[in-house]
């Protein structure tokens, strides 16, 4: 009989739902006490997990603890929408302002290798998490896209970045029959995943090989050297922060990351004709070039899963299980999806689900270590965050390990961004985000030409 934990856990997303039964999802010992290892890491989801996986590849002796409040993939690695992409948070633009474009384009290089990274190390540590490299369709569905879609496809290839291409009407319904569609650009550097396949077998393939997952524990700080926990204090030469969205409830960090909601819902398997109608045949992830941030996929066992990012930020950075699912908020993504693949619009929705990810004030992710204090980091994905833990990890062996990389010399290494405003500013300031988004959208819908004003705004609001 399953326990009240696994219950518990298996209603967190469809993802923890469709685990194999044998995966009983159980919180793993808590800190036994007072500890010393040679690298502590706070956060048990893909960054702090992967960060071990190489850690252990490089040097076996190390002794390594992971400290988790919930279970590992409790949080955006077990429940974001499955794309491995190759997408960065900040542009091209931003690296090559306080770098270069030689260095914009290498970081995008290693994001483009990183995605066969995780198939590959995936494959080798037999963790079947449904990889299919499909690509990515961002379909134009009104003449305001348009212009947007084409822009980023010529400065990409501005960069020598050409791999994504432009595919007119009559090509792209040869890949799905989306209404409204006037073409779409692919991009073939994604791949879908089922998410807490991939985390729950990290974590168990990490356990195998003596990496100590120390769950049910709460951090109150990090210090130089230094976990503070609950249930004891955990002592070592590198402590890793790997906290993404729940950064804001650590001791003294509620400004550096704040935690923004993305929710998702999922239908029922779909039959066969229906499929056929849709298309998604290579499993490729869909989104459009408005500006609210909705994303989908077909699953492997052929539903479709899709979400946005328009619940609201919630004052002081609060977190709650309680802004999972608000029921407004769901069916403005169900009426959407809906809009985009009006097939499914009598298919079940079998599970509603949502969590905080994390962004910080520059929408700048970044990696780094400090080696006077011993302090470790990694973050800051604004949901982009699957592809970009795994290089996040790598980078953060060789840091530790002391190895000078092609990795530890990319541009976001030791990149720090400013903190966010205090209360009430960012609150203001981010609901005002997501309304100019919205609204960019509706006016565009209405009036079929690019709304130019709210666009300018909004990215000087996110840092672009």
């Amino acid at each position: 009989m399953p326990s009240p934990d696994s219950n518990k856990y298996r209603s967190l997303s469809l993802w923890h739902d469709t685990l194999p039964t044998e995966d009983h999802l159980e919180q793993r010992a808590s800190l036994p006490g007072d500890i010393n290892v040679d690298v502590a890491i706070v956060g048990a989801g893909y960054t702090g997990m992967w960060t071990a996986h190489y850690l252990r590849e490089a040097d076996p002796t190390l002794r390594i603890a992971i400290i988790e409040r919930d279970i590992a993939g409790f949080g955006a690695s077990g429940r974001n929408g499955g794309w491995a992409s190759a997408l960065l948070p900040m542009g091209l633009d931003s690296i090559a302002k306080s770098h270069s474009r030689d260095e914009a384009v290498r970081l995008q290089r290693a994001m483009y290798s990183s995605i066969d990274e995780i198939g590959r190390a995936t494959q080798d540590l037999g963790i079947d998490c449904n990889f299919t490299k499909g690509g990515t369709l961002t379909m134009v569905r009104n003449p305001a896209q348009a212009p947007r879609v084409h822009a980023d496809l010529r400065h990409k290839a501005s960069y020598g970045l050409t791999d994504d291409i432009w595919l007119d009407r009559t090509e792209i319904a040869e890949r799905t029959t989306a209404t409204d569609l006037l073409g779409a650009s692919f991009t073939p550097h994604c791949a879908a995943i089922h998410p807490a396949r991939l985390a729950r077998g990290l974590a168990a393939s990490l356990v195998a090989r003596g990496v100590n997952i120390y769950e049910g524990t709460t951090v109150d700080s990090i210090e130089p050297h230094c976990v503070r926990t609950e249930h004891g204090t955990v002592t070592a030469d590198i402590v890793v922060r790997a906290t993404e969205g729940f950064t804001s409830s650590l001791k003294g960090m509620r400004r550096n990351v704040v935690p923004i909601y993305s929710l998702m819902l999922c239908t029922e398997p779909l039959s066969d004709d229906t499929w056929n109608s849709i298309g998604l045949r290579d499993r490729e992830t869909f989104t459009d070039g408005r500006h609210s941030v909705i994303y989908g996929q077909r699953t492997a066992d052929g539903r479709l899963a899709f979400g946005g990012r328009a619940a609201p930020y919630h004052f002081g950075s609060t977190i709650s299980s309680d802004f999972e699912r608000p029921r407004g908020v769901h069916e403005m993504i169900h009426a959407t999806l809906v809009k985009i693949y009006p097939q499914v619009a009598d298919a079940t929705i079998t599970h509603r689900w949502g969590g905080p990810l994390g962004a910080t004030r520059d929408w700048h992710c970044s990696v780094g270590l400090d080696k006077t204090t011993g302090l470790a980091w990694a973050g800051g994905y604004v949901g982009d965050g699957v592809t970009t833990t795994n290089l996040a990890g790598r980078t953060l062996a060789d840091l530790i390990c002391g190895r000078s990389t092609d990795l530890t010399t990319l541009a976001w290494v030791g990149h720090s961004s400013r903190k966010w405003e205090p209360e009430p500013l960012r609150w203001v300031a981010i609901r005002a985000g997501l309304i100019l988004a919205a609204s960019a959208d509706n006016s565009e819908a209405r009036r079929q030409r690019p709304e130019r004003a709210r666009a300018w705004i909004l990215d000087k609001l996110t840092g672009h």
